[in-house]
């Protein structure tokens, strides 16, 4: 529990323990899956006050509790601090940035992260790809997503269910039923067990492109599959 582990973190001066780094990263990391954002940015403040650097780490953990309560503002201003700040981004600040602005709508500026990877030599990895492809879903633009999609073999990364989704619902918006499809029907190659979402996504495709028949028999399919 996100209180228990702060309450600690506080009582540690006091209990003549000696605030590090780790404690510190530890504690906004609490807040973080407490989804307690503005606590988190009050710990990760305080660092210097306490006498400890705060590094990759620690910013990672405060990019990530503003992500997981959706303040992409938050989120964006921390991760261009850190070059400021003389610390170097890594794939975690990198995805966590990308994500909150994948949930805040700004598929633009995630999208000119994803693209400054390179340039950092950081690898993009599968949560890299899914939060691009999420981002240009939401953000309708179809033909981003798809073609970040489909780059995902020559990077040698595999989709994931949620790669796999956010393509499909791109295609669902572009009105490409035939490419739901065929992204449905790959995904067990990949080792991926499609979920109903992702089937409720292509039947809804189907639908709209006039494919009755084929939109039953996937309901059969995904009928069967909860079985």
């Amino acid at each position: 529990m996100w209180h228990y582990a702060c309450l600690l973190f506080c009582n540690m001066e006091s209990a003549y323990v000696e605030v590090d780094l780790l404690s510190c990263s530890a504690a906004i990391s609490a807040c973080e899956k407490g989804r307690q954002w503005q606590l988190a940015l009050v710990l990760f403040r305080a660092m210097p006050e306490k006498r400890v650097d705060q590094d990759a780490t620690s910013y990672d953990a405060a990019i990530s509790a503003c992500e997981k309560s959706r303040q992409w503002q938050q989120a964006l201003a921390l991760f261009e601090e850190m070059p400021k700040v003389k610390i170097s981004h890594d794939v975690i600040s990198y995805n966590a940035s990308m994500s909150a602005l994948e949930k805040g709508g700004q598929w633009q500026q995630a999208l000119a992260i994803v693209q400054s990877m390179p340039k950092a030599k950081i690898i993009p990895n599968v949560v890299s790809y899914s939060a691009i492809i999420s981002a240009c879903e939401k953000g309708d633009c179809w033909q981003s997503a798809l073609n970040l999609f489909e780059r995902m073999p020559q990077a040698r990364v595999c989709p994931n269910i949620v790669s796999c989704s956010a393509v499909i619902s791109s295609c669902v918006k572009a009105c490409r039923w035939q490419q739901a499809l065929s992204y449905l029907d790959g995904m067990p190659s990949a080792r991926i067990h499609p979920d109903v979402i992702s089937y409720s996504s292509v039947i809804f495709a189907c639908e709209q492109g006039g494919q009755l028949q084929r939109a039953l028999a996937l309901l059969t399919s995904m009928a069967l599959e909860q079985l």
